[in-house]
């Protein structure tokens, strides 16, 4: 036996008591990155304010893509979240936009030059390539590309747009357990212009395809928990017709206070009375307005707030605002142009239940720093790291 071998062996019943120890704390945390503590994943964390990852992580790749949903998975994401779109065969893709021409290369194929369209959308024609004139292949043979010119440019076209099921997929192949947060993007134009067998909806067709996965349970049951889903959009009778389809829980977006409900005409000051409140309660468990519409701003300076969170937490229902962006153009004066400040006016001032950031890691590193973890999670949290350097040390021996 050699002196490394010997050591090993020695260093080995120790680990192993220690590995029994820690095995059995009460809520399990995983010591090494997919490998999961007795094959249980940690689970969802719902005690602080959900870290939304705004279309993944797109401060650093392009948005919507599997690069950014899995670093956003990898800094500490709660939910991921997406824009729900349909090819022109019916297929649902993740996309934000109904045209294609700010974030892929459409414009660059003499072959796609005849598709350039103009249709009316929410009420304003638009010029464009739309991706319901677009078959999925056609789709995924585009190459994407970064939307805001101050982030980085260097994964322009090396990514292509992805399905909702390839979404679902990289939440569920998650280490941990990760919710989504898929929206009903524009569902007026695009039951218009595709159509499904059998007389469906873009609603009932999305739908199928979470129950496909096994999403279903309403919000902190059983089955939610174990695959956690929020359904968003800014359609009040989308989110009345798959309420009846699935319980899975549903949040009203609320837009600019100048732009009304895309189906139904209201406006913001309609959609969020308390009349209207007390009335969209039976569908959603919480709405996720513009963080501009909570907290006004003139000139970069945020004003008095309004009351709209503390109405809306009278009336049950969740405050999850967006979006939380790191750039100095984003961040208020008021905040001396720290991200940080920022996180902790909203979480702590305004007590909101979730944020829609494209900087998920930094809501991460603030949550977790300024986090009082009870006693026995930050034993578990050192028996997790401990594990970790354990595991390590052991690779090291293996690995000679």
């Amino acid at each position: 036996m050699t002196k490394a071998m010997a050591a090993a062996v020695c260093f080995a019943t120790p680990v192993l008591v220690l590995f029994l120890i820690v095995g059995c704390a009460a809520r399990p945390f995983y010591p090494l990155p997919s490998r999961f503590l007795g094959g249980i994943r940690q689970p969802l964390q719902t005690t602080r304010p959900y870290n939304i990852a705004h279309r993944g992580s797109n401060g650093e790749f392009p948005e919507e893509t599997l690069p950014a949903y899995k670093r956003a998975i990898e800094e500490g994401a709660d939910f991921i979240e997406t824009d729900i779109l349909s090819s022109k065969d019916g297929a649902l893709i993740c996309f934000h936009d109904v045209t294609l021409d700010e974030t892929t290369d459409v414009g660059k194929y003499k072959k796609f030059a005849k598709r350039k369209r103009t249709y009316e959308v929410q009420g304003v024609n638009i010029t464009g390539f739309f991706t319901v004139d677009f078959t999925l292949k056609e789709l995924q043979s585009l190459r994407v590309k970064q939307r805001f010119p101050y982030r980085d440019q260097q994964y322009n076209g090396k990514f292509s747009i992805i399905t909702f099921e390839d979404f679902i997929a990289i939440a569920l192949d998650a280490p941990r357990v990760v919710g989504i947060y898929p929206e009903i993007k524009n569902p007026v134009f695009i039951n218009q212009r595709v159509k499904w067998p059998d007389g469906k909806r873009f609603e009932d067709k999305f739908v199928e395809i979470l129950k496909k996965y096994g999403y279903q349970g309403s919000y902190l049951s059983k089955n939610w928990l174990n695959q956690p889903a929020f359904i968003q959009s800014f359609a009040p009778t989308s989110i009345i017709h798959i309420s009846n389809l699935t319980d899975l829980p549903k949040i009203l977006l609320i837009d600019d206070t100048m732009i009304p409900t895309q189906d139904t005409n209201q406006s913001y000051w309609e959609i969020t009375s308390d009349s209207y409140l007390n009335y969209i309660k039976k569908y959603v468990v919480g709405i996720g307005p513009w963080k501009d519409t909570v907290v006004p701003a003139v000139n970069n300076y945020i004003l008095t707030p309004t009351d709209l969170v503390t109405r809306a937490h009278a009336h049950n229902l969740q405050v999850h605002p967006y979006t939380f962006r790191n750039e100095y153009k984003f961040v208020h004066f008021n905040f001396h142009q720290d991200p940080y400040e920022e996180f902790d006016y909203w979480i702590n001032t305004i007590g909101v239940d979730g944020l829609f950031t494209d900087f998920t890691g930094s809501l991460h590193h603030f949550k977790k720093w300024t986090s009082n973890l009870p006693p026995n999670d930050a034993d578990e949290q050192k028996a997790s790291d401990l594990l970790h350097k354990i595991s390590l040390m052991i690779n090291s021996y293996g690995s000679r």
